[in-house]
């Protein structure tokens, strides 16, 4: 298996990647996988030098390096600027966040401007300067077929109109998007900025749809997480875990092996899922019909919206009110940007 993050910053994804394959508790490698495993499995792109230098640093000091050499298998580019020529058996990536890419210009007048930077690839299903749907489209090329993937993605990514809606109408064709889970606020973006993570296989082409049915995972509803107090643990994601196999994780060590799992993971779990209060599934018809394939579905009520007993400490409303104003002044700040400040005429 070959593993990229075209996003890969500092490499937390691919060194939490190598550190699960290479623990003895989830694979019993032998040499020769232990080797391939160090050089050849793990592949990073990153657009800033000074954090692909970290991340180098940290892949060495794991010991992964490329393919039978020295260097640190990290490129430094632009992953959405070209195709790269490499697919992947699974691509795992947080995109930076950012709603629009944008380029700094010096006019006639030498004034310094922002344009909008819209990215146009022949491989791509629509073209657009929103950084997360050009990811999102990015994914899918560097992907071999039935290859899996994971990608953060913003809310926005799921209901925005024109592109968007192109994007996610074309990715339910062409790829199984099984599965999205959608977290709380502040866990992998700004402050007040609600996230998900976006499940998918890419599939041969066929004229049916690939997806079938979408499974959605509601982490966010009556969920209060904070950085420093009230910290997302690995068992807050036990449920989806075992929501994702369709029985608990120990259920399933039992009834399959290690390689049983393994292999047959990706077509067992579909038919093993039951809904539960917070995970729900929702058919590629009834989606499609959706006004402008919006995916951001929730079903759950809102507790503290019903019951004041219900609701979260005041510090932590407190903490929510100040994450929603930021970011609101953040995309405010970021439109004026685009818009650009015009001199007065004199």
């Amino acid at each position: 298996m070959t593993i990229c993050d075209p996003a890969c910053g500092t490499g937390g994804f691919l060194l939490a990647a190598y550190n699960y394959l290479s623990d003895a508790k989830h694979y019993q490698l032998d040499r020769e996988q232990k080797i391939r495993l160090a050089a050849g499995t793990l592949y990073g792109v990153e657009l800033v030098d000074g954090v692909a230098r970290l991340c180098c640093m940290n892949m060495l000091l794991h010991g992964i390096s490329a393919d039978g050499a020295d260097a640190v298998p990290v490129e430094i580019r632009d992953a959405l600027g070209s195709h790269g020529g490499k697919y992947y058996e699974m691509v795992m990536t947080n995109p930076p966040f950012g709603k629009k890419s944008s380029v700094t210009i010096v006019n006639e007048e030498g004034r310094a401007e922002k344009e909008s930077l819209t990215i146009h690839r022949d491989d791509f299903w629509a073209s657009t300067s929103n950084k997360q749907l050009n990811f999102l489209q990015h994914v899918f090329t560097i992907l071999k077929q039935h290859g899996r993937a994971a990608i953060v993605v913003p809310d926005n990514v799921l209901f925005e109109g024109g592109a968007g809606e192109t994007v996610r109408r074309e990715l339910l064709k062409q790829a199984d998007v099984h599965t999205l889970l959608r977290l709380p606020t502040g866990i992998f973006y700004a402050q007040g900025v609600k996230a998900n993570v976006l499940f998918f296989d890419r599939k041969p082409a066929q004229e049916r749809p690939w997806t079938d049915k979408l499974w959605i995972y509601d982490l966010r509803t009556n969920k209060h997480f904070t950085l420093k107090e009230n910290q997302l643990k690995r068992s807050d994601l036990d449920d989806f875990v075992a929501c994702w196999f369709g029985f608990s994780v120990e259920e399933a060590s039992r009834l399959f092996s290690e390689k049983q799992r393994r292999d047959a993971a990706a077509t067992l779990n579909r038919y093993q899922r039951k809904e539960s209060e917070r995970f729900k599934c929702f058919a590629y018809d009834d989606l499609a019909k959706r006004d402008k394939v919006n995916l951001d579905i929730f079903w759950l009520k809102d507790e503290s919206l019903e019951d004041s007993a219900n609701l979260p400490a005041p510090d932590i409303i407190a903490a929510e009110i100040v994450e929603d104003l930021e970011a609101a002044l953040a995309q405010f700040a970021e439109i004026a940007t685009d818009l650009g400040e015009k001199e007065p005429e004199s």
